[in-house]
């Protein structure tokens, strides 16, 4: 069982909006732990509670379009008991609730940006995002050896 899971998300053809997936899918390739499960994907929704409910920690990858191009970002989020309504898209704290609503599990959550420069059609990033991603990456590789750690796994 999975007890890191990885979501990066966003669409790979809008230029930074792909960072979560492009990361995501880098991570996917280069992962030899059976205890991290890395999924790319275009946007987040309800099906990826249940794999939530099962990690102990969660990381939420994305750009955001909020702050000045090239800020990181490394947040923890924390589930907000709610109303709650189904979407086909969903934000990181909903997924979070619908975990804990359905499944009654609240893993430790984060959401790791970077401020995105150019939304155009394209499939590379900017090169002020792309000058963050060592940034980003160093995160993301601590928190998953934190997690990890607890048990004495390695990654």
């Amino acid at each position: 069982m999975a007890r890191v899971l990885v979501l990066g998300y966003g669409n790979p053809l809008r230029c930074d909006d792909g960072l979560g997936w492009q990361v995501a899918v880098e991570l996917f390739r280069t992962n030899k732990s059976p205890e991290v499960l890395v999924l790319p994907c275009q946007q987040l929704t309800p099906e990826l509670a249940e794999p939530i409910s099962r990690a102990d920690t969660v990381l939420f990858i994305d750009s955001t379009r909020q702050g000045s191009a090239g800020e990181f970002h490394c947040d923890e989020l924390r589930s907000q008991p709610g109303p709650f309504s189904f979407t086909h898209h969903l934000s990181p704290a909903g997924l979070i609730n619908l975990s804990s609503e359905l499944y009654g599990c609240c893993p430790r959550t984060y959401l790791l940006t970077i401020c995105g420069e150019s939304f155009d059609v394209g499939d590379s990033l900017s090169a002020t995002v792309s000058s963050h991603l060592p940034e980003l990456k160093t995160r993301v590789r601590e928190l998953i050896a934190e997690s990890l750690a607890t048990s004495g796994s390695r990654f």
